[in-house]
């Protein structure tokens, strides 16, 4: 039977596990079925428990721009491993992951290692308060930045409201705090900023949004948040967990050329480890314990072996380049993507930079949270089983970035192609 040892390790899971998984996403809750329980990643593709083989669009979640068990992170870490996995004190790997980073980031003067994105954020922001002596957050429709209290919030009522809490258990206090404006809306911001800027502590953005699927920022739209927060005193952050060193090597702001005033990285940065990365202007960053009263901590910040395999990546990254090939091959499979969707009369939209990009199953464009949710979530999952069913893993939400990586191969490429035009046919009778 198909899937027979996924769909009994899923039965096992769920008596110990909410939904059986341990993020929620992947228990496929958004498309339907049950999840492929994963035996081992080579390359571009996923194996699962049950033998059958994936291109892998997922590259979990992004961190893999140089696919699975790439030889020399692999050989780098089994080195690290030997000589223990935390110490608990500092090393030497992480001032060198400190010195790529900054070189990488200009605006990265100076930073600190944490374990997670959402870690990363929230202390971010933490830093931006005890900075400024603010409360107030500003934060977009769409982008997710990590599921601290401040951030789980959904937009009020009106343009210049505060937030409301997105989940159980998130104090309304905490969410009164926090501002939800629309993704790209120049004329909300600034209406906003000209009210109340000089109570805004800090506002956080994707500067290429990934968590709405991916939906590309109007240039005039990022200068805006530019021009205001400094105007106002304000900290702009710069959210690039997902698009630091995947877009380019120094990140959105690098595309851009737009200098935020903290930077949050992660993904990429852990090599396919726990790692992320907080960091800003100094005398910002200098507001950090031990130095300033803003306390921050955390036992494996900064583990060997995770700093190992983000040191290898960027490396390799910096001496191969491969930026401009990634982006090759990301325009060339989008365009295979809509000759299909065309052939067969299937109406989509395709948001691309570089090497993430999103098929949206909606008639107009995608520019932001409100038009991304008129995607029609059925079709997406039709068009996402319908790939699993010929080898190819696509996000299981209609609402998440797809990446590819260097290991994605002509070969992958033309299987995913073909599973592609499969798909669209079998949208176009259904």
């Amino acid at each position: 039977m198909a899937m027979e040892r996924s769909k009994a390790l899923f039965e096992r899971a769920k008596k110990f596990m909410p939904g059986g998984v341990n993020s929620p996403v992947r228990s496929f809750r958004a498309v339907g079925g049950t999840p492929f329980f994963v035996g081992k990643g080579e390359s571009c593709y996923l194996c699962d428990v049950d033998g059958k083989r994936y291109v892998d669009f997922v590259c979990s979640w992004g961190p893999l721009i140089l696919g699975h068990a790439h030889p020399e992170v692999i050989a780098a870490v089994k080195q690290a491993v030997e000589k223990g996995t935390t110490y608990g004190t500092p090393t030497e790997l992480e001032v060198l992951l400190a010195e790529k980073i900054c070189q990488a980031f200009p605006s990265v003067e100076m930073l600190r290692l944490v374990s997670s994105g959402t870690e990363a954020t929230m202390s971010a922001i933490r830093v931006a308060r005890g900075y400024t002596g603010r409360r107030k957050i500003v934060k977009f429709e769409g982008c997710y930045h990590g599921h601290a209290d401040h951030l789980l919030v959904k937009a009020g009522s009106g343009a210049t409201t505060f937030g409301v809490p997105n989940s159980a258990g998130v104090p309304e206090g905490t969410a009164q705090d926090t501002i939800v404006l629309p993704y790209n809306d120049v004329e909300t911001f600034n209406e906003t900023m000209d009210s109340i800027g000089d109570e805004v502590a800090a506002v956080i953005v994707e500067p290429i949004a990934g968590n709405m699927g991916v939906v590309l920022p109007k240039i005039e739209f990022l200068k805006a948040l530019r021009e205001q927060t400094k105007k106002r005193g304000s900290i702009l952050i710069f959210d690039e967990i997902i698009t630091g060193f995947r877009v380019a090597f120094g990140g959105a702001q690098s595309l851009y050329d737009i200098k935020p005033d903290m930077t949050c990285l992660g993904k990429i940065v852990g090599g396919g480890f726990p790692l992320a990365v907080y960091g800003g202007r100094k005398e910002i960053m200098e507001s950090v314990a031990p130095l300033g009263p803003v306390y921050q901590a955390g036992t494996l910040s900064g583990n060997p072996i995770a700093v190992t395999a983000g040191l290898k990546t960027i490396e390799i990254l910096e001496r191969d380049n491969p930026y401009p090939q990634l982006e090759q091959k990301t325009r060339k499979l989008t365009e295979a993507i809509a000759e299909s969707s065309k052939e067969f009369g299937v109406n989509i939209q395709i948001n691309q930079i570089a090497s993430m990009f999103t098929v949206f199953f909606n008639d107009e464009p995608v520019t932001d949270y409100s038009s991304a949710k008129r995607s029609d979530v059925n079709l997406y999952a039709h068009f996402f089983h319908a790939l699993l069913e010929n080898g190819v893993y696509f996000p299981p939400s209609q609402f998440e970035a797809a990446f590819l990586s260097t290991a994605h191969d002509e070969q992958a490429l033309a299987i995913t192609q073909e599973a592609i035009r499969l798909a669209m046919k079998s949208i176009s009778t259904c």
